[in-house]
């Protein structure tokens, strides 16, 4: 079984479910961004969610791809930053226990944590962080070592901010013989980082993930068909979700729309780090293209039925008889 090595901000979920966008409104938020807190707004608004109902699950972009690929069943490695503290360790432990072999670099800072708010009938989310020691991590704290023995090399795009962290990163994951994987994570983040993106992607990443916004965000087009041919003529693979409606997945000249699996949506927090997961999961095996999309599109299906990353284990165990089944199909 190949393996695979993530790098992100540790950061704590801080899940809340909302009637409405009152909260969004009043800490100016935007609907469907990401924005960065310092710890003063971050507390207020992490009290302001606690008299709503809070759920706490240990996450991050990455660390949600590389728990699932972990739960895969594939060597899986993680570094990221934390603090000396409840949360810090509550997310070591958590990713350890998924059976995530952890670099944890630490920090004098508080953990970081992400207040996530639920809104809306389509479960739109929107991102207020207070990032900490994840802010902390810096491209002295890398080694060659830690790439050592990958087989991929996951980045979450929120890291693309720490330009000099994922420049060193990508350079010492390509000498390890790594195939590198990015995704973009969040528009507001591709439109202020776009230049460094494009010639990250050019240079040294082989498989893009990107949603509607972000590809718009990434390419400057506005049909995300259109984004997906622009971004695969940049690199090996190219997939660009497009929400309920699934996804297009492109490599060279052969390209195709994977319908997203059914599912009875509660909340689409993590739904683009699973599907990443089962995508990478299913390129390791030497799965087609269709089929890496659709294995993706079966596990972020059972992310969406739960509120939170953390898929159930009723549905890991019908997500894997699925994705079993798909690949018995291919293997005849």
């Amino acid at each position: 079984m190949k393996s695979i090595l993530g790098i992100g901000n540790a950061l704590t979920d801080i899940l809340a479910v909302l009637p409405d966008d009152t909260l969004l409104k009043e800490y100016h938020l935007p609907l469907g961004s990401m924005q960065h807190v310092d710890m003063e707004t971050g507390d207020q608004i992490w009290s302001a969610l606690k008299q709503v109902g809070v759920k706490y699950v240990p996450g991050g972009s990455a660390a949600n791809t590389i728990t699932c690929t972990s739960i895969f069943g594939m060597p899986s490695g993680y570094i990221g930053k934390i603090g000396d503290d409840e949360l810090g360790h509550l997310f070591k432990s958590t990713m350890e226990q998924f059976g995530v072999k952890t670099t944890m670099l630490h920090s004098d800072k508080s953990s970081g944590r992400c207040m996530v708010f639920i809104t809306g009938a389509n479960a739109e989310r929107t991102f207020a962080d207070y990032m900490g020691a994840a802010l902390e991590m810096g491209p002295e704290d890398l080694r060659p070592e830690y790439f050592e023995g990958y087989d991929y090399f996951h980045i979450e795009g929120y890291l693309v901010q720490n330009q000099e962290l994922i420049a060193k990163a990508v350079q010492m994951a390509k000498e390890a013989g790594c195939i590198i994987s990015i995704d973009m994570a969040s528009y507001n983040v591709v439109e202020s980082n776009n230049a460094f993106l494009h010639n990250l992607v050019e240079k040294y990443v082989d498989i893009v993930f990107a949603n509607e916004s972000e590809s718009r965000a990434f390419t400057k087009l506005g049909d995300p068909h259109d984004a997906l041919s622009e971004i695969s003529g940049l690199c090996k693979i190219a997939v660009v979700k497009v929400g309920k409606d699934g996804s297009w997945v492109r490599s060279g000249d052969e390209e195709y729309f994977v319908n997203a699996w059914p599912a009875v949506s509660i909340d689409a927090t993590g739904a683009g780090d699973t599907y990443a997961a089962g995508f990478l999961y299913a390129h390791s095996l030497g799965m087609p293209l269709k089929e890496c999309g659709e294995i993706g599109s079966i596990i972020a299906a059972k992310v969406v039925e739960v509120v939170g990353t953390k898929i159930d284990v009723p549905r890991w165990r019908e997500a894997k008889l699925e994705i079993n089944e798909l690949i018995s199909k291919v293997n005849g």
